[in-house]
Protein backbone atom coordinates (compact mmCIF):
# COMPACT_ATOMS: atom_id res chain seq x y z
CA UNK A 1 0.00 0.00 0.00
CA UNK A 2 1.29 3.40 -0.99
CA UNK A 3 -0.60 5.46 1.34
CA UNK A 4 1.60 7.19 3.79
CA UNK A 5 2.28 9.13 6.96
CA UNK A 6 -1.14 10.94 7.68
CA UNK A 7 -3.37 8.51 5.10
CA UNK A 8 -1.43 5.49 6.41
CA UNK A 9 -2.29 6.45 10.57
CA UNK A 10 -5.96 7.06 9.13
CA UNK A 11 -6.64 3.57 7.83
CA UNK A 12 -4.86 1.99 10.59
CA UNK A 13 -6.83 3.69 13.07
CA UNK A 14 -9.96 2.12 11.49
CA UNK A 15 -8.46 -1.08 10.27
CA UNK A 16 -8.78 -0.63 6.71
CA UNK A 17 -7.30 -1.95 3.63
CA UNK A 18 -7.24 -1.08 -0.34
CA UNK A 19 -10.23 -3.30 -2.01
CA UNK A 20 -12.79 -2.55 1.47
CA UNK A 21 -15.46 -0.80 0.64
CA UNK A 22 -15.68 2.40 3.32
CA UNK A 23 -17.79 5.05 4.11
CA UNK A 24 -16.35 8.82 4.56
CA UNK A 25 -18.26 10.65 6.60
CA UNK A 26 -17.61 14.59 6.24
CA UNK A 27 -19.82 17.32 7.82
CA UNK A 28 -23.03 17.42 6.04
CA UNK A 29 -22.02 14.98 3.53
CA UNK A 30 -20.56 11.13 3.21
CA UNK A 31 -19.05 9.40 0.39
CA UNK A 32 -19.04 5.60 0.13
CA UNK A 33 -17.06 3.27 -2.40
CA UNK A 34 -14.11 1.32 -2.64
CA UNK A 35 -10.61 1.92 -1.34
CA UNK A 36 -7.84 2.37 -4.09
CA UNK A 37 -4.16 2.89 -3.87
CA UNK A 38 -2.23 5.57 -4.81
CA UNK A 39 0.09 6.28 -6.87
CA UNK A 40 3.97 6.83 -5.00
CA UNK A 41 4.12 10.17 -5.48
CA UNK A 42 0.51 11.43 -4.43
CA UNK A 43 -0.36 14.10 -1.86
CA UNK A 44 -0.47 13.17 1.90
CA UNK A 45 -3.56 13.31 3.91
CA UNK A 46 -6.34 12.28 0.93
CA UNK A 47 -7.96 8.59 -0.09
CA UNK A 48 -8.97 7.45 -3.13
CA UNK A 49 -12.59 5.68 -3.51
CA UNK A 50 -13.95 4.63 -6.88
CA UNK A 51 -17.81 4.88 -6.59
CA UNK A 52 -20.79 3.36 -7.24
CA UNK A 53 -21.21 5.20 -10.63
CA UNK A 54 -17.52 4.05 -11.64
CA UNK A 55 -15.78 7.54 -11.20
CA UNK A 56 -12.91 7.50 -8.84
CA UNK A 57 -12.45 11.04 -6.44
CA UNK A 58 -10.36 12.12 -3.82
CA UNK A 59 -11.25 12.87 -0.24
CA UNK A 60 -9.19 14.87 2.39
CA UNK A 61 -9.45 13.04 5.24
CA UNK A 62 -9.07 16.11 7.55
CA UNK A 63 -12.74 16.80 10.21
CA UNK A 64 -13.38 13.32 8.37
CA UNK A 65 -14.94 10.06 9.97
CA UNK A 66 -14.94 6.45 8.81
CA UNK A 67 -16.18 3.17 8.56
CA UNK A 68 -16.03 -0.11 7.15
CA UNK A 69 -18.82 -1.60 4.90
CA UNK A 70 -17.60 -4.52 3.61
CA UNK A 71 -13.81 -6.13 4.11
CA UNK A 72 -11.55 -7.58 0.96
CA UNK A 73 -10.51 -7.31 -2.20
CA UNK A 74 -13.54 -6.71 -4.77
CA UNK A 75 -13.66 -10.51 -6.25
CA UNK A 76 -12.43 -10.80 -9.56
CA UNK A 77 -14.68 -11.59 -12.58
CA UNK A 78 -14.93 -14.44 -14.30
CA UNK A 79 -16.51 -17.49 -16.05
CA UNK A 80 -16.21 -20.61 -16.58
CA UNK A 81 -15.95 -22.15 -20.30
CA UNK A 82 -19.11 -23.96 -19.81
CA UNK A 83 -20.86 -24.25 -23.50
CA UNK A 84 -22.83 -21.03 -24.67
CA UNK A 85 -26.40 -22.40 -25.77
CA UNK A 86 -27.53 -22.84 -29.35
CA UNK A 87 -30.20 -22.41 -31.64
CA UNK A 88 -30.85 -23.77 -34.77
CA UNK A 89 -33.50 -20.69 -35.57
CA UNK A 90 -30.93 -18.10 -35.18
CA UNK A 91 -28.27 -16.77 -36.64
CA UNK A 92 -24.57 -17.48 -36.43
CA UNK A 93 -21.97 -14.88 -35.14
CA UNK A 94 -19.00 -14.70 -34.41
CA UNK A 95 -17.44 -12.64 -31.56
CA UNK A 96 -13.53 -12.15 -31.77
CA UNK A 97 -12.34 -10.40 -28.64
CA UNK A 98 -8.55 -8.23 -29.17
CA UNK A 99 -9.16 -7.05 -25.74
CA UNK A 100 -9.21 -3.43 -25.04
CA UNK A 101 -11.74 -1.30 -22.51
CA UNK A 102 -14.81 -3.14 -23.63
CA UNK A 103 -12.93 -6.52 -22.53
CA UNK A 104 -11.46 -5.05 -19.47
CA UNK A 105 -11.95 -5.27 -15.45
CA UNK A 106 -11.25 -2.93 -12.63
CA UNK A 107 -7.62 -3.32 -10.87
CA UNK A 108 -9.08 -2.65 -7.83
CA UNK A 109 -5.75 -2.11 -6.39
CA UNK A 110 -4.56 0.26 -9.04
CA UNK A 111 -8.21 2.20 -9.82
CA UNK A 112 -7.13 1.32 -13.36
CA UNK A 113 -7.90 -0.95 -15.98
CA UNK A 114 -6.67 -3.45 -18.16
CA UNK A 115 -8.00 -6.60 -20.21
CA UNK A 116 -9.55 -9.42 -18.36
CA UNK A 117 -12.50 -10.78 -20.30
CA UNK A 118 -12.47 -13.59 -22.61
CA UNK A 119 -15.26 -12.67 -25.95
CA UNK A 120 -16.91 -16.16 -23.91
CA UNK A 121 -16.88 -13.87 -20.63
CA UNK A 122 -18.41 -11.26 -22.67
CA UNK A 123 -21.23 -13.23 -24.04
CA UNK A 124 -21.62 -14.48 -20.05
CA UNK A 125 -21.70 -11.32 -18.75
CA UNK A 126 -24.02 -9.43 -21.35
CA UNK A 127 -26.26 -12.64 -21.20
CA UNK A 128 -29.07 -9.93 -23.44
CA UNK A 129 -27.13 -11.05 -26.28
CA UNK A 130 -28.04 -14.44 -26.46
CA UNK A 131 -31.56 -13.51 -27.23
CA UNK A 132 -30.36 -12.45 -30.67
CA UNK A 133 -27.74 -15.25 -32.15
CA UNK A 134 -25.96 -18.45 -31.14
CA UNK A 135 -22.35 -17.50 -30.82
CA UNK A 136 -18.33 -19.04 -31.70
CA UNK A 137 -16.37 -16.72 -29.36
CA UNK A 138 -12.35 -16.89 -29.17
CA UNK A 139 -9.91 -14.70 -27.75
CA UNK A 140 -7.78 -13.77 -29.98
CA UNK A 141 -6.01 -11.08 -28.12
CA UNK A 142 -6.09 -9.80 -25.11
CA UNK A 143 -4.30 -6.41 -24.97
CA UNK A 144 -4.84 -2.44 -24.74
CA UNK A 145 -5.29 -0.90 -28.31
CA UNK A 146 -1.92 0.58 -28.05
CA UNK A 147 0.02 -2.50 -28.04
CA UNK A 148 -2.10 -3.28 -31.85
CA UNK A 149 0.67 -4.11 -34.55
CA UNK A 150 0.55 -4.53 -38.35
CA UNK A 151 0.92 -8.00 -38.23
CA UNK A 152 -1.98 -8.22 -35.43
CA UNK A 153 -3.94 -6.77 -38.12
CA UNK A 154 -3.02 -9.43 -40.62
CA UNK A 155 -3.99 -12.26 -37.76
CA UNK A 156 -7.68 -10.67 -37.42
CA UNK A 157 -7.99 -10.61 -40.97
CA UNK A 158 -7.34 -15.00 -41.55
CA UNK A 159 -9.65 -16.05 -38.38
CA UNK A 160 -12.37 -13.05 -39.67
CA UNK A 161 -12.13 -14.58 -42.95
CA UNK A 162 -11.85 -18.17 -41.76
CA UNK A 163 -14.72 -17.78 -39.35
CA UNK A 164 -17.14 -16.90 -42.07
CA UNK A 165 -15.65 -19.96 -44.46
CA UNK A 166 -16.67 -21.74 -41.77
CA UNK A 167 -20.54 -20.14 -41.91
CA UNK A 168 -20.50 -17.47 -39.62
CA UNK A 169 -23.63 -14.95 -40.86
CA UNK A 170 -21.72 -12.17 -39.51
CA UNK A 171 -18.55 -10.90 -37.40
CA UNK A 172 -18.38 -9.15 -34.36
CA UNK A 173 -14.57 -7.81 -32.84
CA UNK A 174 -14.17 -6.23 -29.59
CA UNK A 175 -11.30 -3.76 -29.47
CA UNK A 176 -9.66 -0.80 -27.57
CA UNK A 177 -10.51 2.33 -28.97
CA UNK A 178 -8.07 4.50 -29.05
CA UNK A 179 -6.59 2.33 -32.21
CA UNK A 180 -9.87 0.70 -33.55
CA UNK A 181 -9.92 3.42 -36.59
CA UNK A 182 -6.45 1.64 -37.74
CA UNK A 183 -7.90 -1.95 -37.69
CA UNK A 184 -11.57 -1.23 -39.32
CA UNK A 185 -9.33 0.31 -42.12
CA UNK A 186 -6.95 -2.36 -42.11
CA UNK A 187 -9.66 -5.02 -42.35
CA UNK A 188 -11.40 -2.96 -45.08
CA UNK A 189 -8.82 -3.26 -47.31
CA UNK A 190 -7.71 -6.52 -46.05
CA UNK A 191 -11.18 -8.59 -46.40
CA UNK A 192 -14.05 -8.17 -49.05
CA UNK A 193 -16.67 -10.04 -47.31
CA UNK A 194 -20.16 -11.72 -47.67
CA UNK A 195 -21.65 -10.86 -44.36
CA UNK A 196 -21.07 -7.70 -42.20
CA UNK A 197 -18.04 -7.65 -39.64
CA UNK A 198 -18.57 -4.99 -36.97
CA UNK A 199 -15.82 -3.39 -34.70
CA UNK A 200 -17.03 -1.60 -31.54
CA UNK A 201 -15.68 -1.56 -28.20
CA UNK A 202 -16.13 0.43 -24.96
CA UNK A 203 -15.19 4.16 -22.96
CA UNK A 204 -15.61 2.94 -19.77
CA UNK A 205 -15.12 -0.72 -18.61
CA UNK A 206 -17.36 -3.97 -18.84
CA UNK A 207 -17.49 -3.95 -15.03
CA UNK A 208 -18.86 -0.28 -13.99
CA UNK A 209 -21.90 0.68 -14.00
CA UNK A 210 -20.93 3.43 -16.00
CA UNK A 211 -20.27 1.41 -18.95
CA UNK A 212 -21.13 1.74 -23.02
CA UNK A 213 -20.13 -1.65 -23.54
CA UNK A 214 -23.48 -3.45 -23.11
CA UNK A 215 -25.04 -1.58 -25.58
CA UNK A 216 -22.49 -1.17 -28.27
CA UNK A 217 -22.09 -5.05 -27.93
CA UNK A 218 -25.86 -5.74 -28.40
CA UNK A 219 -25.89 -2.82 -31.31
CA UNK A 220 -23.18 -4.77 -32.66
CA UNK A 221 -24.23 -7.92 -32.83
CA UNK A 222 -27.88 -6.74 -34.17
CA UNK A 223 -25.62 -4.79 -36.93
CA UNK A 224 -23.81 -8.26 -37.40
CA UNK A 225 -27.07 -9.63 -38.73
CA UNK A 226 -28.04 -6.75 -40.87
CA UNK A 227 -27.71 -6.12 -44.77
CA UNK A 228 -24.45 -4.31 -44.60
CA UNK A 229 -21.76 -6.72 -46.04
CA UNK A 230 -18.91 -4.10 -44.93
CA UNK A 231 -16.53 -3.62 -42.24
CA UNK A 232 -18.21 -0.92 -40.28
CA UNK A 233 -17.48 0.98 -36.61
CA UNK A 234 -20.86 0.72 -34.13
CA UNK A 235 -20.10 3.02 -31.05
CA UNK A 236 -22.72 4.90 -29.11
CA UNK A 237 -23.73 7.74 -31.04
CA UNK A 238 -24.87 10.07 -28.31
CA UNK A 239 -23.72 10.23 -24.44
CA UNK A 240 -26.47 8.35 -23.23
CA UNK A 241 -27.68 5.42 -24.22
CA UNK A 242 -30.73 5.97 -27.03
CA UNK A 243 -28.65 4.96 -30.01
CA UNK A 244 -25.21 3.76 -32.01
CA UNK A 245 -23.91 4.96 -34.95
CA UNK A 246 -22.58 2.58 -37.51
CA UNK A 247 -19.43 3.89 -39.24
CA UNK A 248 -17.55 2.68 -42.28
CA UNK A 249 -14.33 1.31 -41.37
CA UNK A 250 -12.08 3.68 -43.29
CA UNK A 251 -14.19 6.68 -42.57
CA UNK A 252 -14.37 6.58 -39.05
CA UNK A 253 -11.81 8.34 -36.46
CA UNK A 254 -12.01 8.71 -32.47
CA UNK A 255 -12.31 12.57 -31.81
CA UNK A 256 -12.36 12.40 -27.82
CA UNK A 257 -10.36 11.13 -25.34
CA UNK A 258 -13.32 10.17 -22.82
CA UNK A 259 -16.89 10.82 -24.63
CA UNK A 260 -19.15 7.80 -25.23
CA UNK A 261 -20.14 9.15 -28.56
CA UNK A 262 -16.04 10.01 -29.88
CA UNK A 263 -16.25 8.08 -33.00
CA UNK A 264 -17.48 9.93 -35.98
CA UNK A 265 -17.38 9.68 -39.59
CA UNK A 266 -15.17 11.87 -40.65
CA UNK A 267 -16.06 13.62 -44.19
CA UNK A 268 -19.04 10.72 -44.88
CA UNK A 269 -22.38 10.33 -42.77
CA UNK A 270 -22.68 7.22 -40.93
CA UNK A 271 -23.83 3.98 -42.59
CA UNK A 272 -26.84 3.38 -40.15
CA UNK A 273 -28.21 4.35 -37.03
CA UNK A 274 -29.16 1.68 -34.40
CA UNK A 275 -32.17 2.64 -32.58
CA UNK A 276 -34.44 -0.51 -29.98
CA UNK A 277 -32.39 -2.81 -31.59
CA UNK A 278 -33.25 -1.70 -35.56
CA UNK A 279 -31.15 -0.63 -37.90
CA UNK A 280 -31.82 2.28 -39.99
CA UNK A 281 -29.83 2.52 -42.78
CA UNK A 282 -29.18 5.80 -44.46
CA UNK A 283 -30.96 6.17 -47.69
CA UNK A 284 -28.09 8.10 -49.36
CA UNK A 285 -25.76 5.42 -48.28
CA UNK A 286 -24.75 3.09 -51.34
CA UNK A 287 -24.02 0.16 -49.21
CA UNK A 288 -22.70 -3.61 -50.47
CA UNK A 289 -25.32 -6.09 -49.81
CA UNK A 290 -25.22 -8.84 -48.09
CA UNK A 291 -23.97 -12.20 -50.11
CA UNK A 292 -23.42 -10.12 -52.83
CA UNK A 293 -19.53 -11.20 -52.96
CA UNK A 294 -17.41 -13.63 -52.06
CA UNK A 295 -14.98 -13.92 -49.35
CA UNK A 296 -11.43 -12.95 -50.44
CA UNK A 297 -8.44 -12.07 -48.24
CA UNK A 298 -5.37 -9.88 -49.12
CA UNK A 299 -3.29 -9.40 -46.23
CA UNK A 300 0.03 -8.24 -48.04
CA UNK A 301 1.20 -5.56 -45.89
CA UNK A 302 4.35 -3.19 -45.38
CA UNK A 303 4.95 -2.23 -42.24
CA UNK A 304 8.23 0.04 -42.39
CA UNK A 305 5.74 3.38 -43.39
CA UNK A 306 6.58 6.56 -42.03
CA UNK A 307 3.98 8.98 -40.32
CA UNK A 308 5.26 12.59 -40.13
CA UNK A 309 3.11 15.73 -38.76
CA UNK A 310 3.72 19.22 -40.39
CA UNK A 311 4.27 22.00 -37.49
CA UNK A 312 6.02 25.18 -37.48
CA UNK A 313 10.03 24.85 -38.01
CA UNK A 314 9.95 21.33 -38.55
CA UNK A 315 13.03 20.34 -40.53
CA UNK A 316 13.85 18.12 -43.24
CA UNK A 317 15.78 15.63 -40.92
CA UNK A 318 12.20 14.33 -40.63
CA UNK A 319 12.11 12.93 -43.67
CA UNK A 320 15.68 12.93 -44.22
CA UNK A 321 15.59 10.47 -41.42
CA UNK A 322 13.06 7.89 -43.15
CA UNK A 323 14.83 7.74 -46.29
CA UNK A 324 18.30 6.98 -44.46
CA UNK A 325 16.35 4.03 -42.38
CA UNK A 326 14.90 2.80 -44.88
CA UNK A 327 11.03 3.08 -45.14
CA UNK A 328 9.54 2.08 -47.75
CA UNK A 329 6.45 5.12 -47.46
CA UNK A 330 5.89 8.14 -46.09
CA UNK A 331 2.67 9.74 -44.72
CA UNK A 332 2.53 13.68 -44.22
CA UNK A 333 -0.18 15.17 -42.48
CA UNK A 334 0.29 18.54 -43.68
CA UNK A 335 -1.17 22.11 -42.68
CA UNK A 336 -4.49 23.25 -44.27
CA UNK A 337 -5.40 22.10 -48.04
CA UNK A 338 -1.53 19.90 -47.51
CA UNK A 339 1.03 21.67 -46.98
CA UNK A 340 5.05 21.69 -45.65
CA UNK A 341 7.37 24.32 -45.28
CA UNK A 342 8.82 25.26 -48.60
CA UNK A 343 12.73 24.50 -47.47
CA UNK A 344 11.35 20.77 -47.45
CA UNK A 345 11.03 20.26 -50.94
CA UNK A 346 14.31 19.17 -51.37
CA UNK A 347 14.14 16.11 -49.16
CA UNK A 348 10.61 15.15 -50.84
CA UNK A 349 12.20 15.10 -54.15
CA UNK A 350 14.69 12.77 -52.92
CA UNK A 351 11.98 10.46 -52.16
CA UNK A 352 11.00 10.60 -55.25
CA UNK A 353 14.18 10.18 -56.66
CA UNK A 354 14.47 7.18 -54.68
CA UNK A 355 10.83 5.85 -55.40
CA UNK A 356 9.60 6.31 -51.84
CA UNK A 357 5.80 7.43 -52.51
CA UNK A 358 4.69 10.44 -49.89
CA UNK A 359 0.91 10.95 -49.38
CA UNK A 360 0.24 14.11 -48.51
CA UNK A 361 -2.89 14.14 -45.78
CA UNK A 362 -4.13 17.24 -43.74
CA UNK A 363 -4.35 17.70 -40.03
CA UNK A 364 -7.62 20.15 -40.79
CA UNK A 365 -9.49 16.10 -40.75
CA UNK A 366 -12.40 17.52 -43.04
CA UNK A 367 -12.01 18.40 -46.90
CA UNK A 368 -9.96 17.74 -49.48
CA UNK A 369 -6.37 18.23 -50.28
CA UNK A 370 -5.92 20.55 -52.84
CA UNK A 371 -1.78 21.40 -53.75
CA UNK A 372 -2.81 23.42 -56.60
CA UNK A 373 -4.24 26.32 -54.96
CA UNK A 374 -0.73 27.67 -53.69
CA UNK A 375 2.25 27.63 -55.42
CA UNK A 376 3.53 25.64 -52.02
CA UNK A 377 1.14 23.08 -52.69
CA UNK A 378 2.26 22.68 -56.65
CA UNK A 379 6.15 22.69 -55.18
CA UNK A 380 5.38 19.72 -53.31
CA UNK A 381 3.05 18.06 -56.30
CA UNK A 382 6.48 18.77 -58.56
CA UNK A 383 8.27 16.96 -55.76
CA UNK A 384 6.53 13.99 -56.36
CA UNK A 385 4.22 14.00 -53.40
CA UNK A 386 0.81 12.35 -54.04
CA UNK A 387 -2.59 13.23 -52.74
CA UNK A 388 -4.36 11.53 -49.95
CA UNK A 389 -7.68 13.14 -50.96
CA UNK A 390 -10.35 13.49 -48.01
CA UNK A 391 -9.12 10.20 -46.63
CA UNK A 392 -8.19 10.89 -43.24
CA UNK A 393 -4.62 10.28 -42.12
CA UNK A 394 -4.93 6.99 -40.37
CA UNK A 395 -6.46 5.53 -43.05
CA UNK A 396 -4.01 6.87 -45.38
CA UNK A 397 -1.27 5.35 -43.37
CA UNK A 398 -3.10 2.38 -43.42
CA UNK A 399 -3.69 2.43 -46.61
CA UNK A 400 -0.14 2.89 -47.82
CA UNK A 401 1.06 0.08 -45.53
CA UNK A 402 -1.45 -2.04 -47.43
CA UNK A 403 -0.63 -0.67 -50.98
CA UNK A 404 3.24 -1.45 -50.09
CA UNK A 405 1.97 -5.17 -49.63
CA UNK A 406 0.55 -5.26 -53.07
CA UNK A 407 3.65 -3.61 -54.82
CA UNK A 408 6.82 -1.76 -54.33
CA UNK A 409 6.89 0.11 -58.08
CA UNK A 410 5.83 3.75 -56.94
CA UNK A 411 3.55 4.30 -60.34
CA UNK A 412 2.04 1.03 -59.22
CA UNK A 413 1.50 1.99 -55.60
CA UNK A 414 0.52 5.86 -56.41
CA UNK A 415 -2.21 4.00 -58.90
CA UNK A 416 -3.35 2.34 -55.93
CA UNK A 417 -3.44 4.99 -53.30
CA UNK A 418 -5.70 6.93 -55.84
CA UNK A 419 -8.08 4.27 -56.53
CA UNK A 420 -11.46 3.76 -54.22
CA UNK A 421 -10.80 0.47 -52.74
CA UNK A 422 -12.95 0.53 -49.89
CA UNK A 423 -14.92 3.64 -50.28
CA UNK A 424 -11.61 5.76 -48.09
CA UNK A 425 -12.34 8.76 -50.39
CA UNK A 426 -15.45 10.43 -51.62
CA UNK A 427 -16.20 12.05 -55.14
CA UNK A 428 -16.46 15.45 -53.61
CA UNK A 429 -16.74 16.72 -49.52
CA UNK A 430 -20.50 18.13 -48.68
CA UNK A 431 -20.68 20.95 -46.26
CA UNK A 432 -23.40 18.55 -44.33
CA UNK A 433 -20.32 16.15 -43.19
CA UNK A 434 -18.77 18.87 -41.70
CA UNK A 435 -21.97 20.00 -39.72
CA UNK A 436 -22.96 16.59 -38.60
Amino acid sequence: MTYKEISQSYLENYGLGIGDTIKVHKEDISYTGILLDRPEDADDGYLVLKLSSGYNIGVAIENTTCELIEKGDKPKIGYDETEIPHDESKQNISIVSTGGTVSSVIDYRTGAVHPKFTASDLVKANPELLDYANYNVKALYNILSEDMKPEYWVKAAEEIANDISNGADGVVIAHGTDTMHYTSAALSFMVKTPVPIIITGAQRSSDRPSSDANINLIDSVVAAKSDIAEVCVCMHGSLNDEYTYLHKGTKVRKMHTSRRDTFRSINAQPIAKIQNKKVNINPEYDYIKRGTQEIELNTAIEDKVGFIKSFPGISTDYIDYHIDKGYKGLVIEGTGLGHVPNDMIDSLKRAQDESIPVIMTSQCLYGRVNMNVYSTGRNILDAGVISGLDMTPETTYVKLCWALGQSDDYDKVKEIMQTNVAGEFGKKSSIKDFLN
